[in-house]
């Protein structure tokens, strides 16, 4: 099992600190695509692809989601939407083959109606699978934390979207889960079929990213039904820092 290293908070600093991935013993990078580290930018896509080949990280790539939402029913936002994915999509598979994809939310408007909202996720989706599938890449639809209007909070719609999708797999979030009160449902159903895995600790109030046994998630009950059921080949720690994240890591490295 290789086990890497993001921190969605680092988006606008200086790469510098990603030196820090290996130092502390991780085996790759997830890159936030998003500040100073987008791939849909030629300047900021080179920085990333020299700093990947200086730290000799393997990589997964983290989408953008800032202000973008593939369950929008205004149509060019949808289409603007769907585009930076592709993009996403595209570039990252020069770099890796496992894209992470943050699901789509209701707005003031499709909160009265979600079916057109959840329709157009469904066909973002599709749409994304092909990319994906044409680019040997896999992309990861993700469960998301206890937020008002968020989609994929509940483990059976998140399978529903990616359900016979050719291209798209799941990234089954542990610290997500812990915050919606289903965990063990999503252990239950998400996790033999999730392709990737983000992993973090917090008090299942709010998507905290606090080192793993620093919150109230039972590892000891968790652990062993990750190490059984989960066939992906990474894990990835989300946290504030590489030092803190070590704490996860050396947690990790008792069960992998």
């Amino acid at each position: 099992m290789k086990i890497y290293f993001a921190s969605s908070s680092k988006v606008w600093e200086d790469p510098v600190w990603v030196s820090e991935i290996p130092e502390v013993g991780f085996d790759g990078w997830e890159i936030s695509a998003d500040g100073n580290y987008r791939l849909d930018k030629p300047e900021t896509f080179e920085t990333v692809k020299k700093t990947i080949k200086e730290n000799d990280l393997d990589v997964s790539v983290h989408a953008p989601f800032s202000d973008l939402n593939p369950a929008s029913i205004n149509q060019p936002i949808w289409e603007e939407t769907v585009h930076q994915f592709e993009v996403c999509i595209e570039k990252a598979s020069e770099l890796t083959d496992t894209v992470v994809l943050h699901p789509g939310y209701l707005s003031p408007v499709s909160r009265y109606d979600p079916a057109p909202a959840w329709k157009n996720h469904k066909d973002a989706c599709v749409r994304l699978g092909k990319i994906a599938d044409r680019f040997g890449v896999t992309a990861c639809l993700e469960n998301m934390p206890a937020l008002e209007d968020f989609f994929c909070r509940d483990p059976y719609e998140l399978d529903g979207f990616v359900d016979g999708v050719e291209g798209m797999g799941i990234t089954l979030d542990i610290g997500h889960a812990n915050t919606t009160e289903n965990l063990n449902d999503y252990l239950k159903l998400i996790l033999p079929k999730a392709s990737h895995m983000h992993i973090h600790d917090n008090h299942g109030k709010r998507d905290e990213h606090l080192p793993l046994g620093y919150g109230n998630i039972d590892w000891e009950k968790i652990m062993p039904k990750i190490k059984k059921d989960y066939h992906g080949e990474i894990i990835v720690v989300e946290g504030r820092n590489p030092k803190e994240g070590k704490l996860s890591l050396e947690f990790l490295k008792e069960w992998f």
